[in-house]
C-alpha cells in the first residue's frame, strides 16, 4: 500500500513491508517472503498471517540487541549496564548513567514500536472488507486491537510525548503529525483494550500458544489503569485475572510450585503465564540481519552470559560465554542474598571465582553477580544452523501472575484482607512468612520476584521515588523519568524534543 511505504520514511520504519517471520514454535505459519501491502490480505491465510506480522514486533522484549529487558535492567538500581565496557552499546551504557541524549539513544525503542503500530492500523483497515468467515474477523481485530495498545503503552511510558496514529497516513499529512497529549494516547489504549477483551477467547492452548486471550488483555488494561493511577478500575481488572490467591483463577491461571521452574527453558506457556515472547533456536538467525525481525532467538542469554567463562571444578554449572550484560549491583545482592530466590535470580561468580571453580573475564562493572533467570547453559547451545549466540529458545515474560497478584495489591492501596492475601501467596510460594501488607513491603516483593525482568525501572518512576534512589547514577528530576525522543525522527518534522534534552 503506497501511503504504508510513505510513513515509514517519516518514523525509519525501514522494516514495514518487509519480511515478518514467525518461528512455528509461536503461531504455526510461515511468512518469509511476505508483505503487508496492497491486495496481501485476501482470504483466511494471509489475513491470519498479517495478524501474525503484528505479534512479530512483541520480540523487543527480549530479542535483539536493543531489548526492552536488558535496557531497562540497565537504568535501575538493581543492574549496571555491563558489557564489555563504558563504550559497549551506547545506548544502553548512557541511559544506564544517565547522561543519554538524542543521539545516543537507540532509535529502535521509538520505530519498531510503530513498526507494530502501522502494521496494526493497515490490518485494522482491511479487516472489514476481507473476505473471512465473521468468526475469524472478529478474533483477528481485537487480537491487533490488544497488540496495538501494549505497543503504545511502552511507547508512552518510555518516550511520553508521541504520536497518535491510528490509520495509514500519506505524504501530504507528514508535515501535520504532532505529538498527542499522553491522556488521549491512554484513552486509545484503555478504548482498544475494552473492545478487544469481549471478543478473545477465555484461554488458548496447544497449537494456539502465545496468541491473545481474554485474561492477558485484561492483564495489560489493569496494568495500564494502575500507571495511569485509576487504582480502582486497575484493581477491578486484576482482580479478575487473579481470582482467589493461591488457587487457579477462572482463565486457568496459577502460580507455579516451585519459583525455579519459572526459567526452565521448556517450561514454556506455563499456568503462570499470562502474556509471553516466543523465541526458538529454529529461525537460523545470523549477525546479518539480527535485530531485523527476521531472527527468532533470545537474545537476552548471551547478553547477560559472563565473557570468557571456563568451568574448572565440578560444582561450577556448565555454562557458554557471553557478554556480561545487566550485572547486578552489590546493593542489590545484599538486598536478595537471604531471600530464598537468590539462587534462581543470582549466578554468584564471584564466590565461585574465589573458590577456583570457574574462571571468566571480568567485563565492564563487574560485580561477579549474574542474572542467572536468563545466563543460559551449555545444553541450551543450539546445533542447529545459524549463529550459536543469536538462536537461544528461552521465552520471555511480559506478565505472569505473581505481577498480577503484586500489582492488584497496590492497586489496592496496599491494605485490606485481599491485599494482604495476594502478597502472602507469592511469599508463600517461595516458603516466606507472612509480613503486614503496605506499600512499601509490595514494593519490596516485587524487587525480590521480578528481579532481573525489566519492571524495577518503571517501578521506581511510576511510584516517584527515582529521583532519590537513582540519584546516585545521576537521575534528574523532570527529564530522566522519560526517554530523549531519537534525533532523526526530528528531522524534516514537526515534532518536539522532550523536556530538558538536547
Amino acid at each position: 500500500m503506497k501511503t504504508m511505504k510513505i510513513i515509514c520514511f517519516l518514523f525509519s520504519l525501514t522494516m514495514i513491508l518487509t519480511t515478518a517471520s514467525c518461528s512455528k514454535d509461536y503461531l504455526d505459519v510461515d511468512l518469509e517472503g511476505s508483505n503487508l501491502s496492497e491486495g496481501f490480505i485476501s482470504n483466511e491465510e494471509t489475513a491470519f498471517s498479517a495478524v501474525v506480522a503484528v505479534y512479530d514486533v512483541l520480540r523487543k522484549n527480549s530479542g535483539g540487541f536493543e531489548n526492552l529487558i536488558t535496557m531497562m535492567n540497565a537504568g535501575s538500581d538493581d543492574h549496571f549496564a555491563g558489557g564489555g565496557g563504558p563504550s559497549d552499546g551506547v545506548g544502553i551504557q548512557s541511559f544506564s548513567n544517565y547522561v543519554q541524549s538524542s543521539t545516543t539513544i537507540p532509535p529502535s525503542f521509538w520505530n519498531d514500536h510503530y513498526q507494530g503500530i502501522f502494521r496494526a492500523n493497515f490490518l485494522l483497515e482491511q479487516l472489514p472488507v476481507v473476505d473471512i468467515s465473521d468468526a475469524s474477523k472478529v478474533r483477528f481485530t481485537a487480537e491487533t486491537r490488544t497488540l496495538r495498545a501494549l505497543y503504545y503503552f511502552n511507547l508512552v511510558r518510555m518516550f511520553k510525548n508521541i504520536p497518535l496514529i491510528t490509520t495509514p497516513i500519506g505524504i501530504a499529512d507528514i508535515p501535520n503529525v504532532l505529538q498527542a497529549d499522553p491522556n488521549e494516547v491512554y484513552a486509545l489504549i484503555e478504548s482498544d483494550l475494552l473492545a478487544a477483551i469481549p471478543d478473545l477467547p477465555q484461554s488458548v492452548s496447544g497449537t494456539e500458544a502465545g496468541r491473545m486471550n481474554e485474561g492477558a488483555a485484561r492483564a495489560l488494561l489493569g496494568k495500564v489503569y494502575l500507571f495511569e493511577g485509576k487504582m480502582g478500575l486497575a484493581a477491578e481488572q486484576l482482580a479478575a485475572v487473579n481470582g482467589t490467591p493461591g488457587t487457579t483463577s477462572q482463565f486457568g491461571y496459577s502460580l507455579l510450585e516451585n519459583f525455579e521452574d519459572l526459567w526452565a527453558v521448556g517450561n514454556k506457556f506455563n499456568s503462570e503465564s499470562i502474556l509471553e515472547v516466543a523465541h526458538t533456536n529454529k529461525s537460523n538467525a545470523s549477525w546479518e540481519f539480527w535485530g531485523s525481525g527476521r531472527d527468532e532467538g533470545n537474545s537476552v542469554n548471551v547478553m547477560v552470559g559472563p565473557r570468557g567463562y571456563s568451568k574448572i571444578g565440578n560444582n561450577a554449572p556448565d555454562l557458554p560465554s557471553g557478554w556480561s550484560f545487566n550485572v547486578f549491583t552489590q546493593d542489590f545482592y545484599d538486598f536478595i542474598k537471604n531471600d530464598p530466590r537468590y539462587e534462581a535470580t543470582v549466578l554468584n561468580l564471584n564466590a565461585l571465582k574465589q573458590a577456583g571453580e570457574v574462571d571468566y573475564i571480568s567485563g565492564h562493572q563487574d560485580t561477579g553477580f549474574f542474572l542467572n533467570k536468563f545466563v543460559p547453559r551449555r545444553s541450551d547451545v543450539t546445533t542447529g544452523a545459524g549463529v550459536p549466540e543469536l538462536n537461544y529458545k528461552q521465552n520471555t515474560y511480559v506478565i505472569r501472575l505473581a505481577d498480577t497478584y503484586l500489582m492488584e495489591a497496590e492497586a489496592l492501596g496496599g491494605s485490606g484482607a485481599r491485599a494482604q492475601a495476594l502478597l502472602d501467596a507469592v511469599r508463600a510460594r517461595v516458603g516466606l512468612p507472612s509480613v503486614p501488607v503496605s506499600q512499601t513491603a509490595i514494593m519490596n516483593e516485587r524487587r525480590a520476584e521480578l528481579a532481573g525482568e525489566g519492571h524495577r525501572w518503571f517501578d521506581l518512576v511510576r511510584t516517584g521515588q527515582a529521583t532519590s534512589i537513582l540519584a546516585s547514577r545521576g537521575f534528574t528530576a523532570g527529564r530522566d523519568e522519560i526517554f530523549p525522543i531519537p534525533f532523526k525522527e526530528l528531522e524534516n518534522t514537526n515534532l518536539v524534543q522532550n523536556p530538558n534534552y538536547n
